[in-house]
């Protein structure tokens, strides 16, 4: 079980070293202590890389661990209260109540000196625990490794029986249809196969190197298993030996190994194969590569490589991957019932095939998975042993090193720490739900699993590229991109994974729950048919995430016994998911969560007021009003000075003025719902940090504010179904000609009083907006001359604009446009289309056209 301490503890040490002098102060004597903590989890986390390793072999070390985690976990509590205690001080002051100054003044230094006692008490406190641990620690002779992750080599042949595989005859020939294409380049052309582990990638290369076809193309072919450890001269020793058979070179020096490759590849005609490829150093592989291109004209020779990363194989090839696919039901069913049975013997066996059938879909349609669990049902024929399979999570089965989950270990393995604890914390959904990227980057940066940004960026750029490299890895899939933020999934096995990773950290509770390990720090609840607070919840004190799913469907008393356990019992919770919940209030004692950054009460439909102890909730970061009932925003909301994401659905013509100093941190703030609202708050010059603007379905809203012209870092400005708004905004002052903006997309859609583009923004935002997308504008009949100044844009795109008739004259002048789309729009599609249309010449310089009538 990993406990994700190595991460835990570079975070928990990033916090004391990032604690201001002031914050420091406010605890007495307190200096010594903190540097001695930070001393002690530096030498812990230097050799926490060989526990993890060894932990699978010692019981010892790995309840030691345990203990480690919850006192790292206590430790960065304590940390984070020194940043709560100087939000409050700082409110104190943006805030003074003058009515009571001098009660204020006196309850502040006696709250001021409580605390001080209080935090040095705590440090002091973890020290001694760590100290207790240091001579069981100090036994286990534990070494200092890099954080360079799990080194490990695995080994595959070239041969495969075609009649073992199943359901891959048609990816073979594309395969070998690749093989079969001319080369264009003096590089050896690269095919990449990209998929997730137990696809079968290295089955389908096996098949397309031994195939006649293939062999009589390729006189010389050479198998190389390649697995994590991408040393050149590993490889051209393993390559020199294949080619020509017994020849030892182990001690040559890498010159000579060069030297001797040439030679024996010289004018030859070659498939080369390298199976299982992590490598993402694009130098490394530049220098195997640039021993294998031909010296004279385009090489004839061919690479497959075999790779569970989209980065690999965009830096070894310029081809666009073979992304591998999982298989049909039916082939899974057929690959089953030749593990599980003898051959002939299933048609004695209705009953098992009818329960292997549930067990298969169970699989994903990964061919490792449905051998695993075939494997373990063989020569079983007991209907229970089989339900016993059907009804159980497969982390959960026993497994051997060649099976599904030890396969997708490798890969969780290979994850820097970061990426491993996040993608764990992924287990707290549902199998098959639709994560939403920017509600993931939220959590994530709610529960401090991000790293601290670098220069020039944020929290949120931290979130994102940490999906990306998942996606890279093929360990969560795109399902759409909706430009501002995309949807994705994960495959059940993966899922699987997770789960087996974060056992001690993350719980799915439902009606059948009987025990949950008291140190759990993620709760997720997604049964409806919930009575009441599960007794075992009673005494858990640690949590920091609860999410409340289908909250809806349960009854009103047990939705709100859940909420009072959470605000009784949960002081440092950092993230609360109550969507659709049924409660008309929430309590007032919600103030108590001084360390909750991450709120979420979207379609709270009977909520109409926030409770008055709201500005007590200081480290939100995240909140989430959206589809609500609330009437007005509260000015408590305001005071929330860490808010970095804001959505809001209120029933009021006006939001209150932004005053300055307010939502300095504010990133993203969204309005929808907002039916009667008929402009926005006054004061939005202040948001200076805004990145990005989304209006949804303000029916009532007319125009947009000239203020926004000061939102220097605004970055993305969405309008969707603001059927009132008038976009025309044109430069009026001498200033307004020399603005520098940062927009970088714009998108308009179902804006029926639209006419004209926001000139203002898009004029200030000419060297930096790439991206415009128009749908749905039925007034627009024009796009105007100036849009041609735009001279970053890259992607535009236009549906359903039916009485538009024209791009901009100039527009074959537009040479960064790299897509163009247009959809729905009778006029444009007959003008500009390839076949007959009389301006296409006009955008045929563009890479990308998509016209569709």
């Amino acid at each position: 079980m990993a406990e994700f301490l190595f991460n835990i503890a570079e975070r928990v040490v990033e916090k004391i070293v990032g604690l201001t002098v002031d914050e420091v102060r406010l605890a007495l004597n307190v200096k010594t202590d903190l540097k001695k903590l930070e001393d002690t989890m530096i030498s812990i986390k230097a050799v926490l890389l060989d526990a993890e390793r060894q932990q699978h072999q010692n019981e010892k070390l790995r309840l030691c661990m345990r203990k480690l985690r919850d006192i790292f976990y206590d430790a960065e509590d304590v940390i984070d209260d020194f940043k709560c205690e100087a939000l409050r001080k700082q409110d104190a002051i943006n805030h003074p109540d003058i009515n009571n100054l001098k009660v204020r003044v006196l309850g502040s230094c006696c709250l001021s000196l409580s605390f001080s006692l209080k935090m040095s008490h705590k440090i002091k406190d973890i020290n001694g625990r760590l100290g207790e641990l240091a001579t069981e620690w100090k036994s286990f002779d534990l070494r200092q490794y890099s954080d360079n992750r799990h080194v490990f080599r695995r080994e595959t042949i070239s041969f495969v029986h075609s009649s073992d595989v199943i359901g891959r005859d048609e990816d073979k020939e594309n395969i070998i249809s690749m093989l079969m294409k001319p080369s264009e380049d003096q590089n050896v052309p690269v095919i990449p196969i990209v998929g997730l582990g137990g696809l079968g990638k290295t089955t389908l290369a096996q098949l397309a190197f031994n195939d006649d076809r293939v062999t009589s193309l390729f006189p010389l072919k050479i198998w190389i298993c390649v697995s994590e450890e991408f040393d050149l001269s590993r490889l051209l020793k393993l390559i020199i030996h294949s080619v020509n058979k017994g020849e030892r070179c182990d001690d040559s020096t890498l010159d000579a190994l060069q030297a001797r490759l040439r030679s024996l590849l010289n004018d030859k005609k070659f498939l080369l194969v390298l199976d299982d490829v992590w490598n993402e150093n694009k130098a490394k592989w530049a220098e195997l590569r640039n021993l294998l291109r031909s010296t004279d004209g385009f090489s004839p020779s061919k690479i497959i490589v075999t790779t569970r990363s989209l980065n690999v194989a965009s830096i070894m090839s310029s081809i666009p991957p073979y992304i591998l696919k999982g298989l049909p039901l039916e082939d899974c069913l057929t690959l089953f019932t030749k593990w599980a049975f003898d051959d002939g013997d299933e048609r004695h066996y209705p009953n098992l095939i009818r329960i292997g059938e549930e067990i298969v879909k169970k699989c994903k349609g990964v061919p490792l998975a449905v051998r695993t669990l075939g494997s373990l049902l063989f020569q079983k024929t007991d209907e229970s042993d089989w339900i016993y399979i059907r009804e159980s999570e497969i982390w959960r089965l026993e497994q051997h090193e060649h099976d599904i989950l030890p396969v997708l270990k490798l890969s969780y393995n290979h994850l820097p720490s970061h990426l491993q604890r996040c993608l764990a914390f992924l287990s707290l959904y549902k199998k098959d739900e639709i994560y939403y990227s920017d509600r993931v980057i939220c959590l994530w940066m709610a529960n401090g699993l991000l790293e601290r940004p670098k220069q020039n960026q944020e929290w949120e750029d931290v979130g994102k590229r940490y999906l990306n490299e998942l996606l890279s890895r093929c360990l969560i899939q795109m399902e759409q991109d909706f430009w501002l933020y995309f949807t994705f999934k994960m495959h059940d096995l993966v899922h699987d994974l997770a789960l087996d990773v974060s056992q001690k950290e993350c719980k799915t509770v439902n009606s059948e729950t009987e025990t949950v390990d008291e140190n759990v720090r993620h709760l997720l609840f997604c049964d409806e048919k919930l009575v009441g607070v599960p007794r075992v919840l009673e005494e858990m004190k640690n949590v920091r995430t609860v999410i409340i799913q289908d909250a809806s469907k349960e009854s009103k008393t047990t939705h709100e016994s859940l909420i009072n356990l959470c605000l009784s019992n949960f002081k440092y919770l950092r993230a609360l998911e109550l969507r659709k919940s049924p409660l008309m209030a929430l309590p007032n004692s919600i103030g108590t969560l001084k360390h909750l950054r991450d709120l979420d009460l979207v379609g709270c439909r009977s909520l109409r007021e926030l409770p008055r102890s709201f500005d007590k909730l200081r480290s939100l970061q995240s909140l989430n009003l959206g589809d609500t009932g609330l009437k007005q925003l509260p000015d408590s909301v305001q005071r929330l000075i860490e808010l970095r994401h804001l959505e809001i659905t209120i029933k009021a013509t006006h939001l209150k003025e932004i005053r300055a100093g307010c939502w300095t941190s504010l990133q993203y703030l969204e309005l929808r719902w907002c039916m009667e609202l008929e402009c926005l708050p006054e004061g939005m010059q202040y948001l200076k940090s805004l990145r990005t603007l989304v209006l949804k379905h303000c029916d009532s809203l007319v125009s947009l504010p000239r203020s926004l012209k000061f939102l220097t870092k605004l970055e993305h400005l969405y309008i969707k179904f603001c059927s009132s708004m008038n976009l025309k905004m044109e430069p009026e002052e001498e200033e307004d000609k020399d603005l520098q903006l940062s927009l970088k997309t714009l998108t308009l859609f179902g804006s029926h009083a639209l006419r004209d583009l926001p000139r203002l923004l898009l004029q200030g935002s000419s060297s930096t907006l790439q991206q415009l997308r128009i749908a749905f504008c039925p007034d627009l009949s024009a796009l105007p001359a100036w849009l041609l100044n735009l001279t970053s844009l890259q992607k535009l795109e236009i549906k359903g604009c039916f009485n538009l008739w024209d791009l901009p004259e100039g527009i074959d002048r537009f040479t960064n446009l790299r897509e163009l789309t247009i959809d729905g729009c009778p006029e444009l599609c007959k003008r500009y289309r390839e076949n007959g249309g009389e301006d296409w010449h006009e955008i045929a310089h563009i890479q990308k056209v998509d016209i569709y009538e």
